[in-house]
């Protein structure tokens, strides 16, 4: 395929993911990863880039995208007041540190290993969301202490291996500890922070193998970063439009669905 063709449609297919992926955002509240990274995948797949570091280039690109995009979040949030800056600062150092061994260890993985452990991840959040009740309760309060410092490394690392900010894992665990859901989703927020800055850091000295994405740094496609990133800001206000023009929760279970779906195929994809 020329260069310029492959360009085209790279774009276009960026274009609309980025869309997608911010209508989402908005409507729903869910984080832009969990959409983008099988999206990603399928698209760079479908464009002849499968190589054997594919699934770690998706990830990499997912969490470039949340350090803009939880950044303008924390911010928003912080002006309201929102965001708990206690619960924040006492789980950054564990996050952090998670979030860095997850570098190290996408770094190592094969391909299809990440896509079974996205499947089996991306299961297990489409569950929650489709399943899961606002009254579950595992305290009264967020864990600190040893709790805290065994929680935190693990949300951080399996949030990397997922390609995801702090909300699919840190707005459960809050909200299961207690935690009221607009402050849990404005302190997930700065999760994502703490996850994707160390993570793409990370990212950008891994060199990729095989056939290479045009413009790709380390394991960064910057296309597709600055596509999402622009078509995320234009479209996530029309989904919060919508959402405050009908229920959002059967729309919920229906992304729940999508999303169980799409773990499940991945599943399939990687045992094949």
């Amino acid at each position: 395929m020329p260069e310029t063709m492959l360009l085209i449609q790279m774009t276009v297919f960026l274009l609309v993911i980025g869309a997608f992926a911010g209508v989402l955002a908005g409507l729903l509240g869910v984080g832009g990863g969990i959409v983008l990274v099988p999206a990603f995948f399928y698209s760079f797949q479908a464009l002849g880039f499968d190589g054997p570091q594919l699934m770690q280039m998706c990830l990499a690109t997912s969490l470039a995208t949340i350090v803009v995009t939880s950044l303008r979040s924390v911010l928003s949030h912080n002006k309201k007041g929102a965001v708990d800056w206690d619960i924040l600062r006492g789980w950054a150092p564990g996050i952090v540190i998670g979030a860095s061994l997850g570098v190290l260890m996408v770094a190592q993985l094969r391909s299809t290993t990440l896509q079974m452990v996205f499947g089996v991840l991306g299961l297990t959040i489409g569950l929650y969301l489709g399943f899961g009740r606002s009254e579950w309760r595992l305290g009264q309060q967020m864990p600190v202490g040893k709790l805290r410092a065994a929680m935190s490394p693990v949300l951080g690392f399996l949030s990397v291996l997922l390609g995801i900010g702090g909300g699919s894992f840190g707005v459960p665990v809050m909200t299961l500890y207690n935690t009221p859901m607009h402050r849990a989703v404005a302190t997930a927020a700065g999760f994502g922070m703490l996850i994707a800055v160390p993570a793409v850091i990370g990212f950008l000295f891994v060199p990729m193998q095989g056939t290479v994405p045009p413009y790709t740094l380390g394991l960064v496609n910057l296309p597709a970063f600055g596509i999402i990133i622009a078509m995320t800001l234009m479209t996530a206000p029309i989904g919060v439009k919508i959402a405050h023009m009908m229920d959002p929760k059967p729309l919920k279970r229906v992304f729940a669905v999508f999303l169980i779906l799409v773990a499940l195929n991945m599943l399939r994809k990687a045992l094949m």
